[in-house]
C-alpha cells in the first residue's frame, strides 16, 4: 500500500512522495467546495488543503533535521491523506536524542501558529468555538487553527504518535528500551480504543479509524523493537562464544550471516 506513491521533489536532500490516495482527498474537498461556492469555492478549500499540508511537510522535516544531528537519515517524507511520515532509517535508543527529534515536529506547528497569530490576530472563541471571516485574514486564522490542532494533537501520548514516543522516551530513562516501548504502547492502545468510540459517539468516523488505525500501528512497532533487540541478543551471545573459543592472541571470526 506504501509503494502506490508518486515522487514530488527533494526538500534538504530528502524526497517528499504523495500516496496515490492523497489526489482523491484533493478531488473529494475540491468537489465540496465547488458545491459550497463554485470555483472561488474549489479555490479556497483545495488552497487550503495544499496549505495544512506544506505544514505537515514543515512538522516533517522538524523531526527529520533534527535526527539528521544525530546522524539519523530520513530516505523520504510519504504525505497520506491522514498526514504525513517521515520514514527515519532508525530510532536512536538514547532518550534525550529521541525526545528532541519527536518535540520538534509539534513545536514547528506552535511556531506556524504563533507566526500567524501575529499576522492574522487570533479568531473570535478560540479555541472551542472559533469563528472565521470569509477572507484572506480568516484564510490565515483557519490555517493557524489548523497548525494549533495539529500540534496539539500529535501530543496526545497514543503511540506511534509523537505523544506516544515522547512517553516512550520518558519511560526510558528510566527502564530498558523494550519495556519503555510495552508500556508506551500499552497506555496508547487504551487511549486510541477510547479516543475511536467517542469519535465514532460523536460522529466523527474518520478520526475513529484513525485512530484504530494507530491502534494497530503501535503493536506492528513493539513487534519489530522485540524482534531488533532479539537480534541484537542473538549477536552478541555470538561475538561472546567466539570470544571465548578464538586461540589466546587470535582475533575472533568475523560473524556477517544472520539467524536462520
Amino acid at each position: 500500500m506504501l509503494g502506490w506513491s508518486i515522487n514530488l521533489f527533494k526538500v534538504f536532500g530528502i524526497q517528499l512522495a504523495v500516496h496515490a490516495s492523497f489526489l482523491l482527498l484533493l478531488a473529494y474537498y475540491g468537489y465540496e467546495g465547488w458545491i459550497d461556492g463554485g470555483m472561488p469555492g474549489l479555490l479556497w478549500s483545495v488552497g487550503l488543503i495544499v496549505l495544512f499540508f506544506v505544514c505537515v511537510i514543515l512538522h516533517e522535516l522538524g523531526h527529520s533535521l533534527t535526527a539528521r544531528r544525530y546522524g539519523v537519515r530520513t530516505s523520504r517524507i510519504l504525505l497520506l491523506p491522514i498526514g504525513g511520515m517521515a520514514e527515519l532509517e532508525q530510532i536512536p535508543r538514547k532518550p534525550s536524542a529521541e525526545l528532541l527529534i519527536t518535540v520538534a515536529g509539534p513545536a514547528v506547528n506552535f511556531a506556524i501558529f504563533g507566526t500567524l497569530a501575529v499576522v492574522f490576530g487570533l479568531p473570535q472563541g478560540l479555541p472551542f468555538h472559533p469563528e472565521f471571516e470569509d477572507s484572506y485574514r480568516g484564510f490565515g486564522q483557519l490555517l493557524l487553527y489548523s497548525n494549533l490542532i495539529m500540534g496539539t494533537f500529535n501530543l496526545v501520548p497514543v503511540f506511534p504518535m509523537d505523544g506516544g514516543r515522547i512517553l516512550r522516551a520518558l519511560l526510558a530513562i528510566r527502564m530498558p528500551y523494550l519495556t519503555a516501548t510495552y508500556w508506551a504502547v500499552m497506555v496508547g492502545r487504551v487511549l486510541s480504543v477510547l479516543l475511536a468510540v467517542g469519535a465514532v459517539y460523536k460522529g466523527n468516523y474518520m478520526l475513529g479509524v484513525l485512530f484504530m488505525f494507530i491502534f494497530f500501528a503501535g503493536a506492528a512497532e513493539y513487534r519489530q523493537t522485540l524482534r531488533r533487540e532479539q537480534e541484537d541478543a542473538y549477536w552478541a551471545e555470538m561475538a561472546r562464544r567466539a570470544r571465548m573459543v578464538a586461540p589466546v592472541g587470535e582475533e575472533p571470526p568475523l560473524l556477517i550471516h544472520g539467524p536462520n
